[in-house]
This record gives C-alpha cells, sequence and structure tokens, in this order.
C-alpha cells in the first residue's frame, strides 16, 4: 500500500557518496545534546510537584488536599489549575517562540537558533532556582518554554541536514535519545534532592536546568554550520568545501548540486508560510500537523509529566513513586537505543506499527488492572506490593514501545520530509502543533484523571487505535532517501502522488520500486 522506495546508482551503489566520517558523529553527538533541555525538563516538573516542600511553599491548598484531606477522591488529590499551568505554561511559550524561531533558523542560520535555545533556557532555569513566588516560576518557566521552542526547531533540521542519509535515521534520534536521558537524569536528581530538607531540593531540581542549558549552549558555538544552511545564505564554496569534509570525500558533487538547485528554489519562495498551502506541499503539511498531534494523544506525556504525581495517585509512597518514575525513565532511554539500532535497518513505518500496537495492548491493560483495584472511588486499599509491580511493568512496556516508535520518530519524519524552500516554516509547524497539544495535555490531564479515572488510559488507546491506522494508510517509508530527493516517495505513494502531479523533479531522479538506490534518467 505505502511501502519504502529506496533509490539506486548505475551499478547498484547507493545514491550520494559519503561516509559515516568521526567529524559528521562528533557534531550530530554535540546537537543531539540539545534534545536534554527539553528531557530534563519534562522530568524534573512531574517530580517537583511531588515533593511536599514545594507543595507547601507554593501550593498550599494542593498540599493539604493530597496529605490530609481524605474525603477527596483519589484520582482528584492533585487537580489543580495553579498547579498544572506551572507545567505546562512553558509549552505554551515553546509555541509561540518556534514561530520566531523559524525565522532565526532560516535567515541566519542552524547554529544561532540552537545557541539562543540555550541562552533563554539557561535564564529560565536560573529564575525558578531561586523562586520565592509563584509568579517567579511561571516567568521561569515561560523563559525555559522559549528555549525549547528554537532548540525543537533547529536540532532536527540540524541534525538531517548533517547526516550521510544512510544514516540520517540513526543520527537524528540521537535527539530524542538526549530528551529521554534527560528526563532520566531528572527523575533520578529529584530521587535524590526529595530526601534533602527543607526547600533546598526542589530549588536544586528546578536550578539544575542550567548544566544542559550550558552544554547546548556551549556546543552551538563549536558547532560547523550545515552546508544546506551555508548554501541557502549563499556561502556557496564554504558550503563545498563543508561538505566534502562533512561526507569524507572529494566528490560531492551530486549532492553539493542538488543542494544549490534546491536553496534556487527556496530563493524563489518569498512567502514560505504561504507556501505551505500549495497542493504539492499537502503531503508534508498533513504530516507537519498530525504526527506531533498523534504523538501527543499517545499519552506519553501523562506518563512523563506526571510519573511521580501518576504512581503516588495510585497509592505508591512519595518515595516509591519518584523510584517508579526513575524506573520508566530508564526503561525510556534503553528503548530509544533500539531505535537508533532499527531505524534505518528495519523502517520507519515498521516501528510506528509494532510501537502502535504495544502501546495499545499495554494502555487497556493499565486501565484494567487500575479499575479492578480502584474502581471509581479511587480507593485501593490495602495495594498488595505484586499488584503494585504489575501496573509498573505494563507501563514500562508502553513507554518502551513508545520510545522507539512515536518517540522518536515523531521527530525524525516530520525534519526528513520537508523540501528546503518550506523546510524552516514547516518544521515551525511541526514544533507549534507538538507545544500546543503538549500544552493542552499538560494542563487538563490531571482534571481528566479526576472524571475519566482509570478510563483515562482507555481514552489514550482509542487514539493510539487512529494514529496506527493513518501511519498503515498514509505514511510511506522515508528510510534510505536523500532529503532533497523525499518528493519521490510522495510522488509513488498510492495516495498522496495526486497532490504531486504538478511537481517536476529538478534533476531527472527516480525511484524504481523495490530498488536500491537512485537511478539517472
Amino acid at each position: 500500500m505505502a511501502g519504502g522506495y529506496v533509490p539506486t546508482a548505475p551499478g547498484g551503489d547507493k545514491g550520494y557518496p559519503g561516509n559515516l566520517t568521526l567529524y559528521v558523529t562528533f557534531t550530530c553527538v554535540v546537537a543531539a545534546m540539545g534534545g536534554l533541555i527539553f528531557g530534563y525538563d519534562i522530568g524534573i516538573s512531574g517530580g517537583v510537584t511531588a515533593m511536599d516542600p514545594f507543595l507547601k511553599k507554593f501550593f498550599p491548598s494542593v498540599y493539604r488536599k493530597q496529605s490530609a484531606d481524605t474525603s477527596t477522591n483519589q484520582y482528584c488529590k492533585f487537580d489543580s489549575q495553579t498547579l498544572t499551568m506551572f507545567t505546562s505554561s512553558l509549552y505554551l511559550a515553546a509555541l509561540l517562540s518556534s514561530l520566531v524561531a523559524s525565522t532565526v533558523t532560516r535567515k541566519l542560520g542552524r547554529k544561532l537558533s540552537m545557541l539562543f535555545g540555550g541562552i533563554l533556557f539557561c535564564a529560565g532555569a536560573l529564575i525558578n532556582g531561586f523562586a520565592q513566588a509563584v509568579w517567579m516560576l511561571i516567568v521561569g518557566r515561560i523563559l525555559l518554554g522559549f528555549g525549547i521552542g528554537f532548540a525543537n526547531q533547529s536540532v532536527p533540521l540540524y541534525l538531517s541536514e548533517m547526516a550521510p542519509y544512510k544514516y540520517r535515521g540513526s543520527l537524528n534520534i540521537g535527539f530524542q535519545l538526549s530528551i529521554t536521558i534527560g528526563i532520566l537524569v531528572a527523575n533520578v536528581l529529584n530521587y535524590f534532592f526529595n530526601k534533602l530538607d527543607g526547600n533546598l531540593g526542589w530549588r536544586l531540581s528546578l536550578g539544575g536546568a542550567v548544566v544542559p542549558a550550558l552544554i547546548i549552549t556551549v556546543g552551538s558555538l563549536i558547532l560547523p554550520e550545515t552546508p544546506n544552511s551555508m548554501i541557502e545564505r549563499g556561502q556557496t564554496d564554504e558550503a563545498r568545501t563543508k561538505l566534502r569534509r562533512i561526507r569524507g570525500v572529494d566528490n560531492v558533487d551530486a549532492e553539493f548540486n542538488d543542494l544549490v538547485h534546491a536553496s534556487e528554489e527556496s530563493r524563489k519562495i518569498e512567502h514560505p508560510w504561504r507556501n505551505l498551502l500549495q497542493k504539492k506541499y499537502r503531503p508534508q503539511l498533513t504530516m507537519a500537523i498530525l504526527i506531533p498531534f498523534f504523538q501527543q494523544l499517545t499519552g506519553i506525556n501523562v506518563i512523563m509529566f506526571y510519573a511521580p504525581v501518576l504512581f503516588k495517585t495510585i497509592g505508591f509512597g512519595g518515595d516509591a513513586s519518584l523510584m517508579s518514575a526513575v524506573i520508566t525513565g530508564s526503561v525510556n532511554v534503553l528503548a530509544t537505543c533500539v531505535s537508533i539500532y532499527g531505524v534505518d535497518k528495519w523502517g520507519r513505518r515498521f516501528l510506528f506499527l509494532e510501537g502502535g500496537i504495544q502501546m495499545l495492548i499495554c494502555q487497556v491493560a493499565v486501565a484494567v488492572f487500575i479499575g479492578i483495584k480502584f474502581g471509581v472511588n479511587g480507593d485501593p486499599g490495602d495495594l498488595p506490593k505484586w499488584y503494585a509491580i504489575v501496573v509498573v511493568l505494563f507501563i514500562c512496556i508502553y513507554v518502551a514501545g513508545f520510545a522507539w516508535s512515536w518517540g522518536p520518530l515523531g521527530w525524525l519524519v516530520p525534519s526528513e520530509i520537508f523540501p528546503l524552500e518550506i523546510r524552516s516554516a514547516a518544521q515551525s509547524i511541526n514544533v507549534s502543533v507538538n507545544m500546543i497539544f503538549t500544552f493542552i495535555i499538560a494542563q487538563v490531564f490531571l482534571t481528566m484523571l479526576c472524571h475519566l479515572k482509570f478510563g483515562l488510559f482507555l481514552f489514550f488507546a482509542f487514539w493510539v487505535v487512529i494514529m496506527t491506522i493513518f501511519v498503515y494508510v498514509f505514511l510511506p517509508e522515508t528510510k534510505n532517501i536523500p532529503i532533497e530527493e523525499m518528493v519521490i516517495v510522495w510522488k509513488k505513494h498510492w495516495f498522496w502522488k495526486r497532490f504531486m502531479v504538478d511537481v517536476d523533479h529538478p534533476n531527472g531522479l527516480e525511484l524504481n520500486k523495490g530498488s536500491d538506490g537512485v537511478k539517472k534518467v
């Protein structure tokens, strides 16, 4: 239906020549660390909101409700719009900044966008670490959001443009791996900082975000710019030299000429935002909207934002809930490594489909287990240890399914399918949609948990069914396709080809179904 098509060159050789050089590996590893700031924040916020000193200082009503009020339904103990605004305000700010970041990334380069992201995140971390009132927390979160908007806009593009097409999937998923490492580090720090007396623990947790912010800030200063961006900004000779170094070969003419042609086409586009609405960009625009939309409706951020709160809600003690979050964070990192290994081997579609089925089974199982034990009143009584372990086990399997499918691929696939002329604008759409629904889910989750109770997991399971069907029917395979040749997969797709009738391929390259590389015609 929507099978993968892989390019071939004369004699069966792969398309563009090039090696996975130490130089490009180093640059991609450093750039991917931009994901640390996003991951650290996801992990730290849920743990901090489960710390009693933090709740006492900023959200005393929530503290009283969850510690002393036995009349409140267990599912509703953390339901506070102010508390959720602390978490979700960041994502609204990231949405707004990603729109600005599009112009910065396009006109000033990927590096500068990453630099802005690191500086803004660092400022937000300092304000949060020294916060004395709720308004300082919110201001700090907004600055963190601005930083994340810039980083999430520029880092996936940087990785997709730097990586050789045969290794693009694995290197790009380094961004998601950094996100998962950031989540895990945050969960571990929360666990240990929670043992400190007074307000020192949560201050160290929030202020610790300065460390990943400095990593991406310093990293952006030492990284080279991508050849795509250099050509886009008129630095043609430097771009050819840089491309030779990145690919580790002298013969880069084919790839360089395609980049120059793409840049020339890009310069003809005066209004990339308006051009996104053209018929020939309909497939990419659809993916830029629906993939991040579906990614948030997997329910993963319910687990990652609020894992300690969630585990505390279903009967775990304070330390136990934080440790459970550490366990899920560890699973997240390990499973992302599976995706790095398999994405260019098994393909994007296989991982999407397998991960969807795995998440669906686990979500239904968790809903059943919580429903049986907690009912609608949220009173677990005496929760057996083995029962809690079973719930955590299914949640871990669910996290693993997400971590090798929708987690990394939700960033990889949109970043690799856009033509250069709309790439920055389309990536902003991708980030914006992601942040809109991250904000919405973060803002309404605790209220949904209060009202839907264990049915919340079935709500997300329904969406997993929809998104898995969508991938099966509408998403073509993009592995091993050079980034500037991606138009081919849409022209060959059973549905999207109807939108591509007005697209002339710039350099006479086309694909033979079932082949291994680009063939000149």
